[in-house]
């Protein structure tokens, strides 16, 4: 399989464009490669679908920025750029663009422009389609992080209602074939656009894409087959995770369309910050002080971990801003939380400033051993 080109260079933009050049040269694009005005023409069809994938997600704030912070891994599923963005497993076949087309070219293209709707190479149709992924946060301690831990949550759900048991119809009734579209979910019609005449396919707006409407629609949930409740979850998060990385309950998201799956519940966590350990990557970085003394004639200091005191053996003649690793004392790895990153010390010496008289008498004599 061919390695994805960059967005930007799809769309032949630089990654400091603004919104609305990234729309005008996606704008020049689809209509230059649409399949309407290539009929047949399969290399147009291709670029007409990388132009729409590339504008799909630099049009849209959130993807935009995941892409610039992890490029095409943020949507991939199997991935940690995947599960950190929010996006991983984000289904670009199965995307509606008659929003995009609508909001670019106006009514002329009407609600699938030119039937050419999704990255699939078809006609939006009635077949199941995965439901919306639901987004929630969750806070926790620094410690937790490192370690793990197990949180619930609870988010707004809409549950299949137990009257009509999804359906949307009356007890006793069940929705029948829609006489507009004939089941199909779609009507086609002949639209002058700025290529012609061209044939447009659209959703049905008699039944909404499903190919069924309800005539007797269930009193419990008003026809909708699902009643929004407050749903609690456990969420377990994995030791190591990092502030902002998300976890992914796989099918607790809205209901699917069509017979088709839910989506997905991300659970993006917030990480409290330590009061003394502060973490970059997989290490871990703190400061300890230590007093003249032993600066000068070596010994041990006390240092804070994740996992606890440790003593720390300072060398003689250690100078202040040394820094010294403690191996295996950092971030436990997502894909291997028995492998850890390091935690670096950086020594600060202390020095005096309030001598008694013995103590300056002391040091002004050892002062006088380094004139000699």
């Amino acid at each position: 399989m061919a390695e994805k080109r960059d967005y930007y260079e799809v769309l032949g933009v630089s990654k400091s464009a603004s919104a609305d050049e990234i729309k005008k040269a996606y704008r020049a694009l689809a209509k230059k490669y649409h399949p309407d005005a290539n009929p047949g023409d399969k290399v147009a069809e291709a670029k007409f679908k990388e132009a729409s994938e590339a504008y799909a997600v630099l049009s849209d704030p959130d993807k935009k920025k995941a892409y610039d912070t992890y490029g095409h891994a943020a949507f991939d599923p199997n991935s940690a750029a995947g599960a950190a963005s929010g996006f991983g497993g984000f289904d670009f076949g199965s995307m509606d663009f008659s929003d995009i087309f609508s909001d670019l070219f106006g009514d002329a293209f009407g609600g699938g422009f030119g039937g050419f709707s999704s990255f699939g190479g078809g006609r939006r149709s009635n077949r199941p389609r995965q439901g919306e992924s639901l987004r929630t946060r969750v806070s926790i301690t620094f410690d937790e992080a490192m370690k793990g831990t197990t949180k619930q949550i609870t988010v707004p759900y809409l549950e299949e209602c137990s009257s009509c048991h999804g359906s949307g119809a009356k007890a006793g009734t069940s929705p029948v074939t829609c006489d507009r579209c004939g089941g199909r979910g779609q009507v086609t019609v002949q639209q002058r656009t700025p290529f012609g005449i061209m044939q447009s396919v659209s959703t049905c707006p008699e039944c909404n894409g499903t190919g069924k409407v309800i005539k007797e629609k269930c009193s419990s949930c008003n026809g909708t087959g699902y009643n929004r409740v407050n749903k609690s979850f456990e969420v377990n998060i994995p030791a190591g995770i990092d502030n902002g990385q998300s976890v992914r309950l796989t099918g607790k998201g809205n209901p699917g369309e069509n017979g088709g799956v839910r989506g997905d519940l991300f659970v993006a966590v917030t990480v409290a910050q330590h009061p003394i350990l502060k973490r970059q990557g997989v290490n871990i970085y703190s400061t300890v002080a230590i007093d003249y003394p032993t600066a000068v004639l070596g010994g041990e200091v006390k240092v804070k971990t994740s996992d606890g005191d440790v003593m720390l053996k300072i060398k003689p003649g250690t100078q202040s801003d040394t820094k010294m690793r403690l191996k295996g004392k950092g971030v436990p790895l997502l894909r291997d939380p028995k492998a850890r990153g390091d935690q670096y010390v950086t020594i600060v010496v202390n020095v005096p400033t309030n001598l008694n008289k013995e103590q300056k008498e002391a040091l002004e004599n050892y002062k006088k051993t380094l004139d000699q």
